[in-house]
C-alpha cells in the first residue's frame, strides 16, 4: 500500500494564521482529554515524514497532527511571501491555538522544523511542555557552523538556492536535484516512496517556489518581516523545556560535530541530546522503531 493511501492516518484542513494548512492525523485528533502532539517536517520533505511516529504517539496517549508547511501542498502558498524562520514558529503556535492546544502539549520538529520548534517554544514557552529537535540543532549551531569550510560544503545547495538558475535546475527530470539531496543527506536509505509524496507537493511551481523562499529568506534576499523580529531572535536562544535532540550519526546535510548541543542552550536537566547510529538526515524514516522509542519514552518521563 502506498503511503499517501495509508489507512492508519486521514488529512484533514485548518484554518491557522491567515493560512489554510493540510495536515495528517490520527483518529485522536478530536479527543481534547489528550495533549497535542504537533510534528513539523523540512525540506524536502512532507508530513507524510512522520508516518511512523504519529501513530506511535497516539499509543502513548497523545492526539497528535503534523501539517504541511507553509506552501508546502495541500497547504496554501501565502500571500504575503513570508518564509522566514520567525513566521514558521508563528505558524506553529497559531496551529496549537487551533488546534485547542493546552499547557500539556508537545512539538516535534525535523529539518526547517526544528527551528521552527526552536522559535515557537521560545516564544511562548507557556504552550509547549516538551521539545524535540531533530537533523538541526538548537542555540543557532547551523549558523555558526556556516564559518566552518566542512559545514559551508556541505550547504551549497542554501547558497545555490538564491540564484534564479535553482527555479530551472531543482525541476528538472522530473525533480532529480532533490533525488540527489536526498541520496548525499541519507546514504543507502532508499526514499522511493517518500520521494514521490515530496515531488507531489512540489508539483506546481508555485509550491517549490515557496520551498525555495525559505532560504531567500534565510539568506537572501527574500521578504523579511520585521514584525516577526522578536519571535525570530528567539529561536536562537537556550531551550528551558525538556528537550531531546537526536541527530543522526552519518547525517550528510549537518555534520555530526555540529551536532552536539551543550548544557548553555539545553537548560532544563531532563534534556539530552542523542546521536543514532547508523542513519542519516531522515533518521525518523531510516530507523523508525529506534527513533519512536527514543521519543515516546523522553515524552513519557
Amino acid at each position: 500500500m502506498s503511503l499517501l493511501s495509508s489507512s492508519d492516518l486521514h488529512t484533514g484542513t485548518i484554518e491557522a494564521n491567515s493560512m489554510t494548512f493540510g495536515y495528517l492525523h490520527t483518529d485522536e485528533v478530536q479527543d481534547h482529554d489528550r495533549p497535542l502532539a504537533l510534528c513539523l517536517h523540512g525540506f524536502p520533505d512532507t508530513a507524510w515524514t512522520y508516518r511512523h511516529l504519529l501513530p506511535e504517539l497516539a499509543a502513548a496517549g497523545y492526539r497528535p497532527v503534523a501539517p504541511f508547511m507553509r506552501g508546502y501542498a495541500p497547504s496554501s502558498v501565502p500571500a504575503d511571501g513570508r518564509y522566514q524562520t520567525g513566521v514558521l514558529g508563528l505558524d506553529a503556535n497559531c496551529l496549537h491555538e487551533a488546534f485547542g492546544g493546552d499547557a500539556r502539549a508537545v512539538i516535534v520538529g525535523h529539518d526547517w522544523g526544528a527551528p521552527a520548534t526552536y522559535c515557537a517554544v521560545n516564544a511562548e514557552p507557556d504552550r509547549w511542555s516538551k521539545v524535540v529537535g531533530m537533523s538541526v540543532p538548537p542555540g543557532g549551531a547551523v549558523a555558526r557552523a556556516m564559518f566552518h569550510p566542512a559545514q559551508a560544503k556541505r550547504s551549497w545547495y542554501m547558497f545555490y538556492f538564491q540564484h534564479f538558475l535553482s527555479d530551472i535546475v531543482v525541476p528538472m527530470n522530473d525533480h532529480e536535484f532533490i533525488d540527489m539531496l536526498w541520496a548525499d543527506w541519507s546514504p543507502g536509505f532508499d526514499a522511493t516512496e517518500d520521494l514521490v509524496a515530496v515531488k507531489q507537493c512540489f508539483a506546481a511551481p508555485e509550491n517549490l517556489a515557496a520551498a525555495l523562499g525559505y532560504y531567500r529568506a534565510a539568506l537572501g534576499a527574500g521578504l523579511k518581516d520585521p514584525g516577526l523580529d522578536q519571535i525570530q531572535a528567539a529561536g536562537g536562544q537556550p531551550i528551558s523545556q525538556p528537550c531531546l535532540y537526536l541527530h543522526g550519526q552519518n547525517d550528510g546535510c549537518i555534520g555530526l560535530e555540529f551536532a552536539v548541543a551543550d548544557s548553555s542552550v539545553l537548560l532544563h536537566p531532563d534534556s539530552r541530546t542523542e546521536i543514532v547510529p547508523g542513519v542519516g538526515h531522515f533518521l525518523q524514516l531510516e530507523q523508525p522503531t529506534v527513533v519512536n522509542e527514543l521519543i515516546t519514552n523522553f515524552l513519557s518521563l
